[in-house]
């Protein structure tokens, strides 16, 4: 198995803060106001009736509003909502095209479970390949080839990789890309096969750092040193991927894990 399936990549549950502060619709802007002064990192909070999303205020709602208004004529009702089994990266992209820091996630009935935020996200991505994680990988190329492989750490030039996978995000991409100017960006993991090298993760990385003028990255590299058939080099090759210039840069589609409190409204 050398690409993993999507029930294995992150999804927002592990990653989204439980404990969400929020506010209910007959507050008052003066008292919404108050708690957002005297808070640590709040610039708004979900407006919840029973724990279902009503909407979502924000210190510029409040700043046009009179100390006595309620929440409910000022907030906004058009919200993005996640769900709980969507993936992180997913979440990102949806995060970075709509420009919000903070997506709150409901289950099926329309009940905050949690908020997660462009933080999370960042916290996910760089957590996602660990040396435990590529051992897997080896040991599985292990049994499907019958072969003995070691595992090292080491820098590889980008200009060298044969990309594996033959698009990319662009919401995505500018995540990598947010990431790399602050050094948080994870190891790529990378198959050495006999001195080809298959960028095994880390395509949006791999783009991303090309467009910084980036030309070397820290890898996970998994060394065989005599030339086996890999299935994604027979997929690379199918789809002529030579060069990480042939990786296709698409738009993203609305995910169908995400929706708006008025959809939700909606449906019920």
């Amino acid at each position: 198995m050398e690409v993993a399936s999507d029930r294995t990549k992150p999804q927002v549950e592990e990653y989204m803060t439980r404990d969400v502060a929020t506010v209910s619709p007959d507050a008052t802007v003066e008292a919404v106001s108050t708690r957002i002064a005297e808070s640590e990192g709040h610039n708004g909070f979900p407006v919840c009736e029973r724990r279902r999303v009503e909407g979502f205020v924000s210190a510029r709602d409040l700043l046009r509003a009179a100390d006595d208004e309620p929440i409910f004529k000022v907030m906004t009702t058009d919200l993005l909502v996640a769900h709980p089994d969507m993936k992180v990266t997913d979440a990102a992209r949806v995060i970075l095209r709509s420009g919000v820091q903070k997506l709150p996630v409901v289950d099926d009935a329309g009940n905050l479970v949690g908020i997660i935020s462009n933080a999370d996200v960042i916290r996910s991505q760089i957590e996602r390949a660990t040396p435990e994680k590529v051992g897997k990988l080896l040991r599985t190329l292990e049994e499907i080839h019958g072969v003995d492989l070691e595992q090292e750490r080491r820098t590889v030039p980008i200009a060298t990789l044969t990309p594996t996978q033959g698009r990319v995000y662009a919401d995505e991409l500018e995540g990598r890309k947010y990431e790399l100017e602050r050094g948080l960006a994870e190891p790529l993991v990378v198959i050495d096969n006999a001195g080809t090298l298959l960028l095994a993760d880390g395509h949006h990385r791999v783009l991303a750092a090309d467009q910084l003028e980036i030309d070397e990255m820290d890898a996970y590299v998994i060394v065989i040193d005599h030339e086996i058939d890999l299935g994604m080099a027979r997929t690379a090759a199918k789809e002529n991927l030579a060069q990480i210039d042939d990786i296709e840069v698409v738009d993203y589609a609305r995910h169908p894990l995400v929706r708006t409190t008025k959809r939700l409204q909606f449906d019920e």
